[in-house]
């Protein structure tokens, strides 16, 4: 009997601020390095802890406010980490399938 490929399994993520599950790849990824900095990892691969978010300014925005941010890499941002991730905040679309 043939056996057919199997298709590749794709890791899941959970959005920190809408809790929603979503592939790994459809998900922006913000790290804590370890030099205690906050920044968006593009690639997905940078040494540190971790956390995912949807890209649109609904749930960015979110992330940022409160504490999930500071819940989720158990840190509390330095002041021009958090504005480096507003002013990237800012250029994605407002909700999920909208263009910039």
């Amino acid at each position: 009997m043939a056996q057919g490929v199997r298709p590749r399994r794709q890791p899941q993520r959970t959005c920190i601020a809408c809790r929603a599950e979503q592939g790994k790849r459809e998900l922006i990824r913000i790290v804590r390095t370890p030099e205690g900095r906050v920044r968006v990892d593009p690639s997905g691969k940078a040494n540190g802890r971790g956390a995912y978010v949807h890209p649109n300014r609904e749930c960015w925005e979110k992330a940022l406010r409160g504490g999930t941010i500071k819940n989720a890499l158990k840190i509390t941002p330095a002041v021009d980490d958090i504005e480096a991730l507003r002013a990237f905040g800012l250029a994605l679309p407002a909700k999920e399938g909208d263009s910039v």
